[in-house]
């Protein structure tokens, strides 16, 4: 890898200063980019139109072959001759359904609509700076790969990411992951989650002839009053949410089946394991508790706890070169950086022991995961050179 000085000594480089030059003059065209990226559907598992979408751009700016790898992730290579890659990678997929009304609207000098800067942003970031090094033809020492990754939102548990740095992958010398907007940022720590479904089961029956029969929702009930009276941290060193309900069939029914989810997160894999298994034990406690108020020769209730997902934690420490480079490169754009925890396509290196950092790709955004969620690209070219800076530095421009 390359020292701490390396943003400085690369900066003032004749194709960076190209590069530079290139994300100013096509800035306006990476925004409409950006809308038109938001507009195409692409929720975990079905990012399969989106990812065409960023091939065919990638395709045009002669990069080397582009393709689909075994999980549907979009991958390019340009350059290099030694060693390891350097991976920047975006994610494809949004929180939103197919359901969701994906319309761009302009609000000012905002742009408005779900999915617009996570991770419309991060593509079209991805998308952006693979066009300045190969319009500038960058000359480096490790091959630069871009990357679009599926399944980094919710379920998909970082499946895009968890193929690409594994065997049939890359091999990657070092990750920077373009996730949404954001100047100040540097994401070195990985925020660790896990999420589970725990699941009772019983006999059911009509709500009156089969009265005493051990109730799942009942038990739900005691689990999620569990987590909810958990002591809360004085620093959020952890968080335990229960995030989603589900049981019954009717008004007139005991259900036969309930479960809740619960999603976990912590910096620290100890934590993690202490809170799964407080967990664990509310779960049997809700278990034992109904089925000891059952009437008589009523069949028990089972209990399943299920992890549905399992996003690894960690740390790329600061003071690899890595992190050296992106925050010399935030204080070059004159940004005072800001060291910080994330969950994204980064947990799955830092995990493997491969240097990642996740950064934003520039402007400013709000109401994250919501329809509303909006994107203002002040500062947007800016985010954009600064994420080039650090890739010059860690690839070896030459």
């Amino acid at each position: 890898m390359t020292p701490p000085s390396a943003v400085l000594s690369v900066a003032h480089h004749p194709a960076l200063r190209r590069s530079r030059e290139i994300l100013l003059a096509t800035d306006d065209e990476a925004l409409d980019l950006q809308a038109t990226i938001c507009q195409i559907p692409a929720p975990s598992g079905a990012e399969a139109r989106r990812a065409e979408f960023v091939a065919r751009h990638l395709r045009g700016l002669r990069l080397e072959p582009v393709h689909l790898d075994g999980a549907g992730n979009v991958v390019a290579r340009w350059g290099g001759t030694e060693g390891g890659a350097v991976v920047v990678a975006a994610h494809l997929d949004t929180v939103f359904g197919a359901e969701v009304d994906l319309t761009v609207h302009r609000n000012g000098s905002r742009l408005v609509g779900p999915g617009i800067s996570d991770n419309a942003r991060g593509l079209v970031g991805l998308l952006a700076l693979a066009r300045a090094v190969a319009e500038a033809g960058w000359d480096t020492e490790r091959p630069v790969v871009f990357a679009a990754t599926v399944g980094e939102e919710g379920e998909g548990d970082l499946r895009g990411a968890r193929y690409l740095f594994g065997p049939d992958g890359v091999t990657a010398a070092a990750v920077i992951a373009l996730d949404g907007a954001g100047l100040d940022r540097v994401m070195h720590r990985a925020l660790g989650s896990r999420r589970f479904r725990v699941s009772y089961r019983g006999p059911g029956g009509h709500s009156w002839a089969a009265y005493g029969v051990p109730n799942p929702a009942h038990a739900v009930g005691r689990f999620v009053a569990g987590v909810a009276e958990r002591p809360r941290p004085p620093k959020p060193s952890n968080a335990c949410s229960v995030v989603r309900l589900h049981g019954g069939t009717g008004l007139n029914s005991i259900p036969a089946m309930a479960w809740a989810e619960v999603d976990t997160r912590s910096e620290d894999p100890r934590e993690l394991d202490t809170i799964e298994t407080t967990l664990r034990t509310l779960a049997s406690e809700a278990l034992e508790t109904e089925n000891r108020r059952r009437a008589g020769g009523t069949a028990p209730l089972e209990l399943a706890v299920e992890m549905i997902g399992d996003r690894p934690a960690g740390a790329t420490p600061r003071g690899e070169p890595l992190v050296c480079a992106a925050v010399d490169a935030t204080r070059t754009i004159g940004r005072e950086p800001e060291l910080a925890a994330a969950s994204t396509d980064a947990n799955v290196p830092i995990a493997l022991g491969i240097p990642a950092i996740a950064l934003g790709a520039g402007g400013m955004a709000g109401n994250t995961h919501l329809p509303t969620e909006w994107y203002d690209n002040t500062g947007g070219p800016d985010g954009l050179f600064r994420a080039l800076l650090v890739l010059a530095a860690a690839a070896g421009l030459r």
